[in-house]
């Protein structure tokens, strides 16, 4: 037997029963459900324990991102929905009607991003149109963290569900 084939047999290289697969949904999702709006949660909840100089500063980095993301979704906002559709359809034509596992596995992690990219989009119009400081902003970045958080699990589980489906019907088929 040659080396490479004991290597590949050794190390499955199929993306759901690739740990390092299960390892970067894990981060992606922790890492999405800390970040809110480009905002470390941490500082949410300090300014709610401490207030003062800590309110200060989630004021001027929730001001700051809001309007980096309304600009952003102001000047560019078409052309990048415009991309991420055809990326998203790319990745879903090639993953489910011809069967690429990498597409798929790719696929069920960006496209439950993209909803959270909207979900940012969203909450930022709001913050900036309703004016949202103090215990306004905190409780709304509270309820986009959680809302981001529902969706993870929920994006875990299918992931997961599909992830069994795929690697059940690879060990039962012939060959």
């Amino acid at each position: 037997m040659e080396w490479t084939r004991l290597i590949f047999d050794l190390i499955d290289l199929r993306s759901f029963s690739n740990l390092w697969y299960w390892i970067a949904l894990a981060v992606t999702w922790s890492t999405a459900s800390h970040w809110v709006l480009g905002i470390p949660y941490d500082m949410v909840l300090r300014a709610r324990r401490q207030g003062g100089q800590a309110e200060a500063d989630l004021h001027d980095i929730a001001r700051v991102n809001v309007s980096r993301i309304t600009y952003i979704v102001d000047e560019a906002g078409t052309i990048l929905v415009a991309l991420a559709a055809f990326a998203l359809t790319l990745l879903a034509v090639l993953g489910f009607a011809f069967a690429v596992e990498f597409c798929q596995a790719l696929f069920l992690i960006v496209f439950p991003l993209a909803i959270v990219a909207v979900m940012s989009a969203v909450t930022a119009q709001r913050i900036r149109r309703e004016g949202d400081r103090g215990e306004a902003l905190r409780r709304r970045l509270t309820r986009h963290r959680a809302a981001v958080q529902v969706l993870g699990m929920i994006s875990i589980f299918v992931t997961a569900f599909w992830g069994m489906l795929q690697n059940f019907n690879i060990s039962v088929l012939p060959g």
